[in-house]
């Protein structure tokens, strides 16, 4: 069982086969029987497979605990592919370059804000591009 849930809503509750979530140190990889685990999330597409098809979710950071029979995403963010706007991430994405790079002598800079916005804006428009879920494709 996967549940994703930000502090505003629940975002997937489905059973999977297995799961790819963006760890802070690099992706994760969990089948079933997985071991126990609790593991703070970066920023990146987390992969769901049930059956042959793939399901895309934006998350930007939060934790992941992993029990042998069920994976629960605590996301700060977190959209489903098919709820992302391709346009408009994009256009965030472009938006959070200019300023990152334009911003390169202000004292001010919060580099961190900065490279978030970025990252999260990679990661919005990289679950935007696989669509709607259902959609096979193999990761």
């Amino acid at each position: 069982m996967l549940e994703v849930v930000t502090p505003e809503r629940e975002v997937v509750r489905e059973s999977v086969a297995e799961v790819q979530l963006p760890g802070f140190s690099g992706y994760l990889g969990i089948l079933p029987g997985h071991t126990p685990l609790l593991t703070e999330l970066g920023i990146g597409p987390l992969i769901y497979k049930k059956g042959s098809e793939h399901g895309y979710v934006a998350v930007i950071g939060g934790f992941a605990e992993v029990l042998p029979e069920r994976v629960t995403v605590l996301a700060e963010a977190a959209e489903r592919s098919e709820e992302i706007d391709a346009a408009r991430a994009r256009a965030d994405l472009l938006e959070a370059e200019r300023k990152l790079t334009s911003s390169g002598s202000d004292p001010n800079t919060d580099w961190d804000a900065l490279l978030k916005s970025v990252a999260s804006a990679r990661a919005r428009l990289e679950a935007a591009s696989h669509g709607a879920p259902g959609a096979s494709r193999e990761t």
